[in-house]
C-alpha cells in the first residue's frame, strides 16, 4: 500500500512492499528520501529539498508508476486515492496534469479487475468440466461390474437347463415349470426390496456423511493440525441396512413356507395336475428350491445395500464364486451320485447360500448388521415404498404373463418361437438395466446432499448412454439374429416364427433401454408413487390391447402389445422429467452460471 506526499521541497513515502526485482524504500525522515536499491530498479536517488527541479519530480513520478505496476490489485486499487494528492501539490509548480495520471490508473485498475474476473471464471469452468468427467467416470466404473453381475445368474441357469435337458424331456419340463413358479414368487417381493434398499442406503450414507463431516474436520484441525488423520475405520451404523436385512429374512422365510407347503397348489394352478407325469418331479424340485428362498431374498437385499455403498464389484465376485460352485456341483450330484433333478436343485440351493454368506461377510466389514435399538429401524418407510413397488411389480408380471398366455393359445410352434424371441429380448436389455441400477445409486446419493448439478449431469449422461446402447444392440442383433436363433432350436418351423420377430426384438431395443433407464431414475429420486401408478395404468392399457389385438393379428399382435408396453413406460418417464413441478424440477434450472459465480466468489 502506498501513501505519497510532496510538500514544498520534501518528498516522503511510506511504501514498504517489495516487488519482483524492485527496490525496498525505507521510511523517510528529515528533508531527504533514502532509497535502498534491490535489483535493477533504483527508482529514486537522494534528493535535496533545495535542489528539487521539475525534471526530477517528473522523472520520479513516472518511475514510481513503473515500480508499482507489478504489485497486487490491492496496491493498484489504492492508487486512485493516492496520486491526486501528489499531483495536486505539484500541479501549479511542476505543470503535471492530474487527469492524465487518473486516467492511466483507472485503466490499469479496470484491466486488473477484468483479468482477475476472467481467471476466476476460467477456474470455475475448469472445475465444472473436471467434476463432470468424474461423474461420468464413476457411472461407467459402477456399470461395468453390474453388467457382469447381471449376466452371471442367467448363465448359471442356462448351464442348469443344459444338464437337466440331458436327463429327458419330462425332467426338463417339470424343472422348467418349477423354476417359473419360483421366479414369479421371488420377483414379486424381491425386486421391490432390491430397489428400495439401493436408494435408502445411498441416502442414509450421504446424510450420515453430512452430519459427521463438521465434527471430523474440527477433530482433524485440533488433533493433527489439518493433516489427514490415519486411524482405524469404524463400521457405519445405518438403520437402512439393518431394516433391509431383517425384512429380507422375514420375506425369505415366508416365501420358503409358501413354496414348500403350497407347491402342489401352485403346480395345479400352472396346469400340472397330480395325475401328470411331471407333477411328482416338479413338486420335489420346487420343494427343494424353496429351501433356498431365504438365501435368494437376503442376497438380493445385500446387492441393493452394496449398490447403495456404490460397490458393484463385491456382488460380482460373490456371485461368481457361488455360480462356479453350482456349475461344479451339477454333474457331480446329478450324474455321479445319480440324484437327477434333485441333485440340480441341491446344487443351486448350496450356491445361493454361498453367495449370501460371502456378501454378509463383506458387508460386516463396513456396517453394523443389527441395530442397537429396534426403534431406529425404518420399517414404515420400507413398507410404504415397498407397497407402491409391489403394485408396480404385479402390473409388470400380469402383463408379461398375459402375453405368454395369449402366445400359448397360438399353438406349440408359435409358443416356442415366442419364448425364444422373448428370452433374447429380455436378456440383451439387462445391459441397460445394470446402467440404470448404477445411476439409481448415484442419484440417490447426490440428491441427499442437495447436489442437483451432479444429478442433472448423471441424468442426461445416462439417458444418452442408454439411447446409444439401445441403438448399438438393435444394429448388432439385426446382423446376428439369424445365426443366434439356431443356438436355441434347429426346428425349421420354429425358426420361421423366430425370424418374423426380428423387427420386434431388434427395433424395440432403443425403447427398452430408455424404459429401463427411466425406471432407475424414478427409483433414484425415490419417486416410487409415480413409478407404481404409471405402471398400473400402462399395464391396464396393454392388457386390454393383448386381450383384443392378437385375436386379429396373431403372434404379431402379442409382440406389438409388448412393444407398446415398453413404449408407454418410456413416455411416462419423459413426461415425469419434463414436469417443472415434480421431483425433477431442477432439470429446468441453469446451474452452470450459478456454479461459476459461486466458485469465483470463493476464490476472490
Amino acid at each position: 500500500m502506498a501513501v505519497m506526499q510532496l510538500n514544498g521541497g520534501v518528498l516522503a513515502t511510506g511504501l514498504t512492499s517489495t516487488g519482483s526485482g524492485g527496490g525496498v524504500i525505507k521510511k523517510i525522515t528529515g528533508s531527504s528520501v533514502v532509497v535502498q536499491p534491490s535489483g535493477e530498479h533504483n527508482a529514486f536517488a537522494l534528493i535535496k529539498s533545495k535542489g528539487l527541479r521539475y525534471e526530477d519530480v517528473t522523472r520520479c513520478h513516472h518511475q514510481s508508476l513503473d515500480l508499482l505496476r507489478p504489485f497486487s490489485p490491492l496496491v493498484t486499487c489504492r492508487r486512485k486515492h493516492v496520486f491526486p494528492v501528489f499531483n495536486n501539490h505539484l500541479g501549479s509548480d511542476c505543470g503535471v496534469d492530474s487527469s492524465e495520471v487518473e486516467e492511466n490508473i483507472v485503466v490499469e485498475k479496470g484491466n486488473d479487475i477484468g483479468k482477475s474476473s476472467e481467471v476466476r471464471e476460467l477456474k470455475g469452468i475448469t472445475a465444472t468440466l473436471s467434476r463432470s468427467l468424474g461423474v461420468k467416470r464413476e457411472l461407467i466404473m459402477l456399470s461395468l461390474p453390474a453388467m457382469a453381475g447381471q449376466a452371471l445368474d442367467p448363465l448359471a441357469q442356462l448351464m442348469e437347463t443344459a444338464y437337466i435337458g440331458r436327463l429327458g424331456p419330462v425332467e426338463l419340463a417339470s424343472a422348467g415349470v418349477s423354476i417359473s413358479i419360483f421366479n414369479i414368487i421371488s420377483k414379486l417381493f424381491n425386486i421391490p426390496l432390491l430397489s428400495i434398499s439401493t436408494s435408502f442406503v445411498a441416502e442414509d450414507i450421504s446424510k450420515n456423511a453430512i452430519n459427521n463431516s463438521a465434527s471430523e474436520e474440527f477433530y482433524q484441525e485440533e488433533s493433527t493440525n489439518g493433516t489427514p488423520f490415519v486411524g482405524v475405520t469404524e463400521r457405519m451404523q445405518l438403520s437402512s441396512v439393518s431394516t433391509a436385512l431383517l425384512l429380507a429374512v422375514g420375506i425369505g422365510i415366508f416365501e420358503a413356507f409358501a413354496l414348500y407347503f403350497g407347491s402342489g397348489w401352485f403346480l395345479n394352478l400352472m396346469g400340472i395336475p397330480s395325475a401328470s407325469s411331471m407333477h411328482a418331479p416338479a413338486r420335489r424340485f420346487l420343494s427343494l428350491r424353496a429351501l433356498g428362498a431365504p438365501a435368494v431374498v437376503v442376497s438380493l437385499a445385500l446387492q441393493g445395500i452394496l449398490r447403495g455403498f456404490k460397490d458393484t464389484k463385491t456382488p460380482v465376485l460373490c456371485l461368481g464364486v457361488g455360480n462356479f460352485a453350482a456349475v461344479f456341483l451339477f454333474p457331480i450330484l446329478m450324474y455321479y451320485f445319480q440324484l437327477g433333478v434333485t441333485g440340480a436343485a441341491i446344487s443351486t440351493v448350496v450356491s445361493q447360500y454361498i453367495v449370501t454368506f460371502l456378501m454378509i461377510w463383506h458387508l460386516n466389514k463396513r456396517a453394523v448388521l443389527l441395530p442397537p435399538k429396534m426403534g431406529t429401524l425404518q420399517f414404515g418407510d420400507y413398507i410404504k415404498s415397498g407397497g407402491f413397488l409391489l403394485g408396480r411389480t404385479l402390473a409388470v408380471l400380469a402383463t408379461m404373463t398375459l402375453a405368454t398366455s395369449v402366445a400359448a393359445r397360438q399353438g406349440p410352434i408359435a409358443m416356442a418361437g415366442h419364448q425364444i424371441c422373448l428370452q433374447v429380448w429380455l436378456a440383451v436389455s439387462l445391459l441397460t438395466d445394470a446402467l440404470a441400477a448404477s445411476a439409481q445409486a448415484m442419484i440417490a446419493s447426490s440428491l441427499s446432499k442437495g447436489d442437483y448439478k451432479a444429478v442433472k449431469e448423471i441424468t442426461y449422461f445416462v439417458l444418452k448412454t442408454g439411447l446409444f446402447t439401445g441403438i448399438f444392440l438393435a444394429v448388432a442383433l439385426s446382423a446376428f439374429y439369424g445365426s443366434l436363433a439356431t443356438i436355441f432350436t434347429k426346428d425349421i418351423e420354429v425358426l420361421g416364427i423366430v425370424r418374423t420377430g426380428v423387427l420386434f426384438v431388434c427395433a424395440s431395443q432403443p425403447i427398452n433401454s430408455l424404459a429401463f433407464i427411466f425406471d432407475g431414475l424414478h427409483f433414484g429420486a425415490s419417486d416410487f408413487p409415480y413409478a407404481a401408478r404409471s405402471m398400473m395404468v400402462i399395464g391396464a392399457i396393454c392388457s386390454a390391447f393383448l386381450l383384443y389385438v392378437p385375436s386379429l393379428l396373431g403372434l404379431q399382435g402379442v409382440w406389438l402389445g409388448l412393444t407398446l408396453f415398453m413404449g408407454l413406460r418410456m413416455v411416462a418417464g419423459v413426461i415425469r422429467l419434463a414436469s417443472k413441478t415434480g421431483p425433477w424440477w431442477f432439470l429446468h434450472e441453469d446451474f452452470q452460471m450459478a456454479e461459476v459465480m459461486n466458485f469465483g466468489s470463493k476464490t476472490a
